[in-house]
């Protein structure tokens, strides 16, 4: 059991670098307060970004191997840790100082989404999506994140951030929920791969990217990160609790329970998302230039 605690660790710590590596380039990049899709490509040429990328998916990687060999309800807690370093990370990069304020923020966000796992059943059945579901679970998915990412300019940048944030970590929860179904029919049967779900789950998971890439670029880094950590996870549980059959709590006490808990994560992405915790860098850029395409 410790291996895959000090894995989860791990994991945690080299998603939260890579994440707060994108934050700069995302910030610096040219074009719009909201960023077209030639944002990405712009993004993708810059070292930094790319080995920030790299430490992402090696983050998350790291995460599916913990799960591997310990129970999701000790990994998933584990992970969300990630969020104070992030907060760290993220002040070590830009040179500023690490408030109080955003501590006792980041905490409040890792006790009321780790409550809120905690308080859910996680059943071991093989998941099952009839492709039609599917197909209106990404629909959807996409066209709430349209709808944010159209409106987004005219948004407050703190609610942009989260906003962004939170359609971005839908569309990342969607691609978790589509990939756990892939995954679970790979086991049986490798060829399972090739279906319609796979397609649908990259082009979540790019556009997912591509919302979150906005959100840092708002200078509300510790907001938009706390909001993917709180929406990726609770989407995913949403799914499997409405579309896969893997239940919710039952009893009145423990739904009260998840409640405040989500309650407490909310208030702490919005605590985090106040204008002295912004990258004071995001106010000087963005006047009206255009993305590389």
């Amino acid at each position: 059991m410790v291996w895959p605690v000090l894995i989860a660790v791990a994991g945690a710590f080299t998603l939260a670098l890579g994440s707060a590596m994108q934050e700069r380039d995302a910030v610096r990049a040219p074009g719009h307060r909201v960023a077209r899709a030639g944002f990405l490509l712009h993004l993708v040429r810059q070292p930094r970004w790319v080995i920030g990328s790299g430490a992402a998916v090696l983050g998350a990687c790291l995460h599916l191997v913990a799960l591997s060999g310990a129970p999701l309800t000790i990994i998933q807690p584990i992970g969300v840790t990630g969020l104070l370093f992030a907060i760290v990370l993220s002040a070590v990069f830009n040179r500023r100082r690490v408030g109080v304020g955003q501590i006792v923020a980041g905490a409040a966000v890792m006790v009321g989404l780790v409550g809120v796992l905690w308080l859910f059943p996680h059943a071991s059945n093989a998941p099952v999506l009839p492709t039609s579901v599917a197909l209106a679970l990404a629909g959807g998915t996409l066209g709430f994140g349209a709808a944010v990412y159209l409106t987004a300019h005219w948004m407050p940048d703190g609610v942009r951030g989260i906003m962004l944030a939170l359609a971005g970590g839908a569309a990342m929860g969607t691609t978790s929920g589509l990939a756990r179904v892939i995954t679970a029919g790979a086991h049986e049967d490798w060829t399972s791969v090739v279906s319609w779900l796979t397609p649908l789950a990259l082009i979540t998971a790019v556009f997912g990217a591509l919302l979150m890439q906005n959100a840092y670029r708002t200078g509300h880094f510790s907001a938009a990160y706390a909001t993917l950590l709180v929406t990726d996870p609770v989407v995913g549980v949403g799914i499997g609790t409405l579309l896969l059959g893997e239940g919710a709590p039952e009893t009145l006490p423990a739904q009260v329970a998840a409640a405040l808990f989500a309650a407490l994560a909310i208030a702490g992405t919005v605590s985090l998302a106040q204008a002295r915790h912004r990258n004071p860098e995001a106010e000087h850029q963005h006047t009206g230039r255009t993305a590389d395409t």
